[in-house]
Parts: structure tokens; C-alpha cells; sequence
């Protein structure tokens, strides 16, 4: 079976971002050497207490990329292939960090393929400068009262810092 990729390629690079971090920032960047535009879709999850709601996520993600009209952001629910469909992309960009990252995302992009074959998984590594961040432990830092600047942009150090000193 051929693959379809559309004019203007687009792949969806799905998180919760909760917060964005330079790890997703790097993703993106390497997302971008590759597709024409990288739509970052934060899944609304019921069952998930995020620290930032969608609103603010959307607003810290949009001010990230202001500017560049390669970057999208977006929300959904439901069925991550089923969304990558209804807006034609042709791709789901997952970063990977280690093997256990690895592991996990094979399973699901096997998962996807059988659902919707037409929509393929590319993996990209994160650099060594940010395979270590994750947003659960930015959130953890942060929390603490620790320097987080290292680790996300300058904006969303801030937003963290009033989020816990409220």
C-alpha cells in the first residue's frame, strides 16, 4: 500500500505538555528539518489533573513559536490517529529519550498503524543536551522552589514560579 503524503506535508507531534519543555522545544526543531509543519496537539485527558489547563499550554505554546508559521498548536481528544486523519497529516513525530521510551512507543505506533495504515510514526532522538528533561521532573523542581531555567523557556520558568508561589 502507498502512503499518502499531502502537499505541504504536516506531522502531529501529540503531548500534554504540561509544561513545555526545551526537550519538546528540540523535537520540534528536528521536526521541522524534515516536514513543512509540525502541529503540536495537546490530548485533553479527563483523567490527568495537568498543573497548566489547555488554555494556558496553548497560550505558553503559541508564544514559544510566535512568529513562525511553521509551528501549529492544537487540542484533542479521543484517538490520536483519528485526529492525525481529520486534519490530513501524514505523520506522528515521537521523541525518544532512552530504550524504555523506545519500547513503549513501538508498541503504540504498532497499534496506530493497524488502525490507520495511511499515517506513519517517525521517532527522532532527543539531543544529548535534553534527553534528560522530562516535564514530570521540571514539574517536581519547580515545585521545590528549584532553578528550572535550564530546562524550559524563560516564559514558562516564570509561569511555573507563580504557579507555586501562589
Amino acid at each position: 500500500m502507498k502512503k499518502r503524503r499531502p502537499d505541504g506535508s504536516l506531522a502531529v507531534f501529540p503531548g500534554s505538555f504540561d509544561p513545555i519543555t526545551n526537550g519538546h522545544l528540540d523535537i520540534v526543531d528536528r521536526g521541522l528539518a524534515v516536514f513543512d509543519r509540525v502541529r503540536m496537539a495537546i490530548l485533553m485527558n479527563p483523567e490527568k489533573q495537568p498543573l497548566f489547563t489547555v488554555e494556558e499550554r496553548v497560550a505558553i505554546i503559541r508564544e514559544a513559536y510566535r512568529g513562525n508559521p511553521r509551528v501549529e498548536v492544537d487540542t484533542f481528544s479521543g484517538l490520536l490517529v483519528d485526529y492525525a486523519e481529520k486534519v490530513g497529516a501524514s505523520v506522528i513525530i515521537r521523541g525518544l529519550r532512552d530504550a524504555g521510551d523506545f519500547d513503549y512507543e513501538m508498541q503504540m505506533a504498532g497499534m496506530n498503524a493497524a488502525m490507520v495504515p495511511d499515517v506513519e510514526t517517525v521517532f527522532l532522538a532527543s539531543s544529548p543536551e535534553t534527553r534528560y528533561i522530562a516535564a514530570s521532573f521540571v514539574r517536581q523542581i519547580a515545585a521545590m522552589g528549584g532553578d528550572v531555567t535550564s530546562f524550559v523557556p524563560a516564559k514558562v520558568a516564570a509561569a511555573l514560579k507563580r504557579k507555586f508561589s501562589a
